[in-house]
């Protein structure tokens, strides 16, 4: 029988989980000891598996390098991934565009976490609508994705103003980026909830992990390159 989880002693790791979603594992590193994040990441790596990891601090990062595992880390975006399989790419695109430089965070861990599972990724950085003749200037090129992903904070007009202009789906990221009233991202979630513009889905606060996954199931179902 097909092994579908290892069990160590703080966790039951889901090893079968790219056979049942077409996905690898992702790690939500926050709150693991760096000893934890470094002995799951063996285990996938025992058998062979690709995986991911969020929110990942450097010291994790760095603790898994000395136990001699071959991770790569983007500092921005707090990414850790360890790719043994070659990924086959998606057919598609996505669009992966942030309202201003705080956002780019986020923007990145959505944009690593695309890429790591196949998709072909574009970045429009600082494209927010307190200046949208910079979102115009790149309107065209946006036009041509086959899903965009909208992060912001503020007041969260990034997602509504993209959803008017383009035909394919819009996935809102919030971010905690703003002043007081902004409620650590929640005034932001709450306007891109109320979207009057169709087509808009929302993810929650932060999570441009969340957005990534969804942008590429829906790419999934054109299949990918050599299917």
């Amino acid at each position: 029988m097909k092994k579908i989880f290892v069990e160590t002693d703080f966790a039951k790791l889901d090893v079968a989980r790219k056979q049942r979603t077409g996905f690898p594992e992702t790690v939500f590193c926050l709150g693991k000891s760096k000893e934890q994040v470094a002995d799951i990441l063996q285990n996938f790596a025992s058998v062979g598996q690709n995986v991911l990891g969020t929110k990942c601090s450097p010291e994790q990062f760095d603790f898994a390098l000395k136990k001699g595992l071959p991770v790569k880390y983007d500092s921005l975006s707090r990414v850790i991934s360890l790719g043994q399989k070659e990924t086959n790419p998606f057919r598609g695109n996505i669009a992966v565009c942030c309202a201003g430089t705080s956002d780019l965070p986020i923007l990145e861990e959505a944009a690593q976490v695309a890429e790591f599972f196949g998709a072909v990724v574009e970045r429009y950085v600082d494209i927010g609508v307190a200046g949208i003749q910079r979102l115009f200037a790149q309107i065209d090129n946006i036009q041509k994705a086959d899903v965009v992903i909208a992060v912001a904070g503020m007041e969260g007009a990034l997602a509504s103003v993209l959803a008017g202009l383009v035909r394919t789906p819009v996935i809102a990221v919030p971010t905690s980026v703003g002043y007081g009233a902004s409620f650590h991202g929640l005034a932001a979630m709450l306007a891109m909830l109320n979207s009057c513009a169709e087509g808009v889905s929302v993810v929650n606060i932060d999570n441009g992990f969340g957005a990534a996954v969804q942008a590429c199931r829906i790419l999934a179902l054109k299949g990918r390159m050599n299917d």
